[in-house]
């Protein structure tokens, strides 16, 4: 019984016959295929193949030939138009945390704001909009700090804090599993430090640290 469309099948040899079909009356030997029948389906296979190249020819060309756009993290100055001018909302931009680099600061620049009133996790004392940083105690004075990526839309605001009073150990960067892979990326065009350029896709991400 097909489960989809409630025919049952009778399995003879390599044929599958539907209700209401007549089995050949040889005993279900199908007739030799035939030259022309074989070529076209010769043919059929080669334009199969054909698209495939091309769609694998239209992906690469895409991605600049086995390259994808990325962000230098010496070169950002958190400008916040990775947030504003990636085509998809939220942007393919998002903020990567590189913890051997973190201090694990109580006063954390990318998480609190510079004129914070307490240095506790209410919302008015954090500097993400968006809420994507978490705290976490550890032990007196140290705190983890943790992105959630799909609440990050990219602006910024915390690496522009962590750059500024800490380790720098916030960064941007683009998520290839999100991003559209455009030809000429938005971002890249509007960006007035030139931080986003074309990498090799055998290295997408760039650390700090490099």
């Amino acid at each position: 019984m097909d489960e989809q469309t409630g025919n049952t099948k009778l399995t003879d040899g390599n044929q599958n016959l539907a209700d209401g079909e007549q089995a050949p009356a040889d005993g279900g030997n199908a007739a030799p295929v035939n030259r022309r029948e074989f070529l076209k389906a010769a043919c059929r296979v080669a334009a199969l193949a054909a698209m495939a190249v091309g769609a694998r020819h239209l992906i690469d060309t895409q991605n600049g030939g086995g390259k994808v756009w990325q962000i230098d993290p010496k070169k950002c100055i958190q400008c916040g138009r990775c947030a504003t001018e990636c085509v998809l909302t939220p942007s393919a931009v998002r903020c990567v945390h590189a913890y051997d680099v973190c201090g694990y600061c109580k006063l954390c620049g990318g998480y609190h704001k510079a004129n914070a009133g307490k240095l506790d996790t209410a919302a008015e004392n954090q500097v993400c909009p968006a809420g994507a940083i978490v705290r976490t105690y550890i032990e007196d004075p140290f705190y983890e700090y943790r992105v959630i990526e799909n609440k990050c839309i990219g602006c910024g605001k915390c690496v522009k804090g962590c750059t500024a009073f800490g380790n720098g150990s916030l960064f941007l960067q683009v998520r290839h599993n999100i991003c559209a892979g455009c030809n000429e990326c938005r971002i890249a065009v509007s960006c007035p430090a030139r931080a986003i350029s074309l990498v090799s896709i055998n290295t997408p991400y760039v650390s700090p640290k490099e």
